[in-house]
């Protein structure tokens, strides 16, 4: 059994649960993937599938190993593609699809994608400092103050909270319980924020399994 999927982010939603409150919600578009490769411990040394993301539009110009890695499994060319952990089960074979019927309601899920992007931002919007004194002269308005002693040990310490670049890493939302699991229209509905903006590419695995 494949223990998870490739989707896109919808959006937010609200919705109401049998007692009667109110949950924010997002929707994702979970598959339908393609298997594309099996590994097994065998010959790679772990059991793995490689799935692909179907979607309405293909790559414009696929390359030629991209287009003879595909073939062997008889699927179209995909932009997304991801492994995730598989029991090693000979049922599941290349060219088979993964459908988000394998979640069903009620069960957690972790959902991993790619923060928004904020560029370089100061310490002040990066990490909440309180920046100095606003008053006219002070000339220290928005700045870190100091970053380390002269004396001892005169440099700065690794892991010092500077300005930089802000997101755009990944993040892993961990324990979304699921709504709903729509599987006409490939449709999976978990409570709560998932990582990253809408259109945004995520991994969805069931609870504590790995993917990569």
């Amino acid at each position: 059994m494949v223990e998870g999927l490739i989707g896109i982010k919808l959006g937010m939603s609200r919705s109401f649960d049998k007692e009667g409150n109110l949950n924010a919600v997002t929707v994702l578009r979970a598959g339908p993937c393609t298997v594309i490769q099996r590994k097994t411990k065998e010959r790679d040394g772990y059991p793995a599938v490689q799935l692909g993301l179907v979607e309405d539009k293909s790559p414009r110009k696929p390359n030629k190993p991209r287009t003879g890695h595909f073939a062997k499994s008889g699927s179209p060319v995909v932009r997304v593609l991801r492994e995730f952990k598989h029991d090693g089960s000979p049922e599941l074979k290349e060219g088979d699809q993964v459908l988000v019927d394998i979640f069903a309601a009620g069960e957690t899920v972790d959902v991993i994608g790619t923060s928004k992007g904020r560029g370089f931002q100061g310490v002040i919007k990066r990490h909440g400092f309180h920046g100095g004194k606003a008053s006219h002269g002070s000339m220290f308005h928005r700045r870190p103050g100091s970053i380390g002693a002269s004396s001892f040990p005169s440099r700065v310490v690794k892991g010092q909270r500077m300005p930089g670049h802000m997101g755009h890493a990944r993040v892993t939302a961990k324990r979304l319980m699921v709504v709903e699991a729509d599987k006409e229209n490939n449709l999976l509905v978990v409570r709560g924020a998932v990582p990253g903006p809408t259109g945004g590419y995520v991994l969805i695995r069931k609870e504590g399994f790995a993917a990569k």
